[in-house]
């Protein structure tokens, strides 16, 4: 994605939160995804395990950090955005354990599922993830090993976590990718989504029972305008393309599917917990306006070519 995405995104995101959070901003930030808010966790991974990345070399960082900084942009993440908005220090990635996690750590890890191995393996699914355990539940695992670093009592945990800004996702998106490619239908991933759904609404119950004051759920992106997809699962046929952005429809149906019923587990969990600050974070609508309109956005060429692949249509 072109850095002047993240800009505008970062940008409408920063805006959402000054509109419903307290004056004093936030003490600290909790993040869980993947490659969207990962800081460096991949990068950790990758060295413990001798597994080739690319994050660690430029273009990755270029434009801000101006050396590779093990973030899937060029430039800052919207969670670089919204430290900086609230006065805090970028988000350390959890798994370098390094120093004080007080202000906030990183759970997030680019290439992540929301789903465990254990289901890819049993419905016979390939995924890129297949060697790593840091799926959703794994993340919110760390989670839990951290904060005992944090606070002790259930009073000074809701206390301190009640002054928190938690992000959960964006996550799922690599689920749906890694089914298409396996070969699954619709009717399938559709099914598997209330699985994915359940998945993300156990974290989000567990940093609210924590005292979470303020949980961010970003939604899922328009995956049939993604490079990858529209690479690996082209088709022949001109209807199966939007004739507005060239994106592939069925994918982005599934997409749409998603933020339904992610959605709709939201708003449950408003009811639930009055006191909480709950923000369903969309990613669709503006995405799609950038694939729309590219130059309105500051795009100078086609927005669903990947800037830095291997050739052919996409990159």
């Amino acid at each position: 994605m072109k850095h002047t995405a993240f800009i505008i995104l970062s940008f409408l995101f920063v805006l959402l939160l000054f509109h419903v959070t307290p004056s004093h901003g936030f003490d600290s930030i909790f993040s869980f995804g993947d490659s969207y808010t990962d800081t460096g966790n991949l990068n950790v991974l990758a060295k413990t395990l001798n597994i080739p990345v690319f994050t660690d070399k430029l273009p990755y960082g270029e434009t801000f950090f101006h050396r590779p900084s093990n973030r899937c942009s060029d430039g800052r993440l919207i969670v670089d955005f919204l430290a900086e908005e609230f006065g805090l220090p970028f988000l350390k990635p959890y798994l370098a354990k390094s120093g004080s996690y007080r202000q906030g750590a990183n759970f997030a890890v680019a290439g992540a599922t929301a789903l465990d191995p254990t289901f890819f393996k049993k419905h016979n699914l390939k995924t890129i993830a297949a060697p790593l355990n840091i799926s959703l539940d794994f993340q919110l695992q760390w989670f839990k090993e951290l904060k005992p670093s944090l606070c002790k009592t259930t009073k000074d945990c809701r206390d301190y976590f009640g002054r928190s800004l938690f992000i959960v996702g964006e996550i799922g998106g690599n689920d749906y990718i890694d089914m298409f490619i396996s070969g699954l239908s619709m009717e399938p991933v559709k099914l598997h989504a209330h699985t994915i759904i359940q998945t993300i609404t156990r974290t989000i119950k567990e940093v609210l029972d924590q005292g979470a004051g303020t949980v961010v759920v970003p939604g899922n992106i328009p995956m049939g305008c993604l490079p990858t997809i529209l690479t690996m699962l082209k088709s022949n046929k001109y209807y199966s393309y939007d004739q507005k952005t060239g994106c592939l429809k069925r994918y982005n149906i599934v997409s749409t599917y998603h933020n339904t019923l992610l959605l709709e587990a939201i708003n449950e969990f408003r009811y639930k917990y009055p006191k909480a600050m709950i923000i369903y974070a969309d990613y669709y609508k503006p995405l799609s306006n950038f694939v729309m309109y590219p130059k309105r956005y500051g795009f100078t060429y086609n927005p669903l070519v990947a800037c830095c692949g291997k050739g052919g249509k996409y990159n």
